[in-house]
């Protein structure tokens, strides 16, 4: 029989893709999906029926240790990917963002220690280093929280480091720099100015242009999960999933235009800036750690490898099934 292994944040977007990922890999995969009244079970709603069909959808609130621990059982192993995290909004909501990312992480990690679960897999984030004070980051680079949100996802790390080095609870940390691809959230980068381009805007609203970022294609991201599922000694460490490869936001900006054949002109919009403190202004992945224990390599690599993986995301984007999740005259929070 195969592993059963629970995903929380299913419904998300790097969830979702995570889901089917394990799905092709021959896992059981339970997926832990936010309640809600439109019974809507997020991204899992258009996954391909013979892919969805092989899922066990478990509907339940992340800030609820009941739900979590049902969720649990007869798992072998949780890969917690379920974090309020955009960052515009943590600013606004920070309670939110404890409740969720740091008492959702206690949850899953004392229904893991209860079960006696094989491995526990954290996901962290790349904010948590805030702006680079060396390049490229590795993982002894320090952590400093410049948003409440990247505050939050220090706090569930250590709070899931703790719970190895206190009660040896095999899990391991996946940090992940900037994820991109079909399905991902207006409120980041790449799909504001991908949609905005869509839906036949020329003037692209943006925030800071001088930040530079790591990004790394949503199926190396996925792939470097189900990597350090299968890995072996792992336990208590912390890995880096990135590009190692970065591009400032007006490049990227330009390089979307470029690939959609689109002139554009970039207009300041300044509900979009983070305040200046908040800004991080560099991140720069080292993942020599990742392929070397989790022998984790991703295929969309440098410019070239990120002009590829935009190009299949603004085709993602432009259909018509697909734009219309977005409102594209909006700012996302």
């Amino acid at each position: 029989m195969s592993k059963k292994i629970l995903v929380t944040g299913a419904d998300g977007f790097i969830g979702s893709h995570l889901c089917e990922h394990l799905v092709a890999q021959g896992y059981s995969v339970k997926a832990f999906v936010f309640y809600n009244s439109f019974n809507s079970w997020g991204w899992l709603d258009t996954t391909p029926k013979d892919v969805l069909s092989q899922i066990e959808i478990f509907q339940g609130d992340i800030r609820d240790p009941n739900g979590v621990r049902n969720a649990m059982k007869g798992c072998d192993a949780v890969l917690h990917l379920a974090a309020l995290i955009a960052i515009p909004f943590s600013y606004h909501s920070p309670d939110s963002y404890i409740d969720t990312n740091v008492k959702g992480t206690l949850n899953i990690l004392q229904a893991a220690r209860d079960f006696d679960l094989e491995k526990v897999i954290h996901t962290s984030t790349s904010e948590v280093y805030g702006t680079a004070k060396y390049v490229p980051i590795d993982e002894l680079h320090p952590v400093c929280g410049q948003s409440p949100y990247s505050a939050t996802k220090i706090a569930a790390d250590q709070l899931a480091y703790s719970f190895f080095a206190s009660f040896q609870l095999p899990v391991s940390i996946v940090r992940p720099f900037n994820t991109y691809g079909p399905r991902q959230s207006a409120r980041a980068i790449i799909p504001t100015i991908i949609t905005q381009i869509a839906a036949g805007n020329r003037q692209i609203k943006l925030g800071a242009l001088t930040p530079t970022r790591d990004f790394s294609f949503v199926s190396d991201t996925a792939k470097g999960f189900i990597a350090a599922l299968e890995a072996d000694n792992i336990a208590g460490e912390t890995f880096n999933l990135g590009s190692q490869f970065e591009i400032s936001m007006e490049d990227t900006a330009k390089s979307i235009a470029d690939i959609m054949s689109a002139e554009i002109e970039i207009i300041s919009d300044q509900q979009r800036f983070r305040p200046r403190d908040s800004e991080v202004e560099r991140l720069f992945a080292d993942h020599q750690k990742a392929r070397a224990k989790l022998n984790w390599q991703p295929e969309y690599l440098g410019l070239d490898g990120f002009k590829n993986g935009l190009k299949k995301t603004a085709e993602w984007f432009v259909k018509p099934e697909n734009l219309k999740h977005y409102k594209t005259h909006l700012y996302n929070l």
